[in-house]
């Protein structure tokens, strides 16, 4: 069976290198969904959660990422990303502050240039992302998550 040779780097390290049958990455407008011999594509990245499936033992990787570039050739595909953490390195709580302080950050917009406000934003679209994609992973796993929530 045909799998993608998939490799996810951000500035700092790469974060996952590994063979996988299916890729759905968040990109502008919704998702693609990238499967073995599939056309070539490259596309920008926005801020969600990459989902990585293994046809023969079902298993499923979630990466929360901020943003970045995607390219698949040849049954390649390598994501450049400004950050991506893999779900399970997700600390929960601590996501959840910089959430918090990240909506806090936000409601001063009034005192704010645009480009604060812009960064101010990218910011908290990033730490919703990594609350979602934490929750969704502790979920599956049967973790209990508390009454904290959003």
């Amino acid at each position: 069976m045909a799998s993608i040779k998939l490799k996810v780097i951000t500035p700092e390290k790469v974060v996952i290198e590994l063979e996988t049958y299916q890729a759905t990455l968040p990109v502008e407008g919704g998702e693609v969904t990238i499967l073995p011999n599939h056309m070539p594509y490259i596309g920008a990245i926005q801020a969600g959660e990459i989902i990585l499936r293994k046809e023969a033992s079902g298993e499923e990787i979630s990466l929360a990422t901020s943003g970045g570039f995607v390219e698949f050739h040849e049954n390649t595909l390598v994501v450049l990303a400004d950050t991506a953490e893999r779900a399970e390195e997700i600390d929960l709580a601590r996501a959840e502050e910089a959430r918090k302080r990240a909506e806090e950050l936000k409601k001063e917009t009034v005192h704010m240039g645009e480009e604060e406000y812009a960064r101010t934003a990218a910011l908290l679209e990033k730490e919703l992302t990594r609350v979602k994609v934490a929750r969704k992973h502790h979920t599956r796993r049967g973790i209990s998550l508390g009454n904290g929530g959003f």
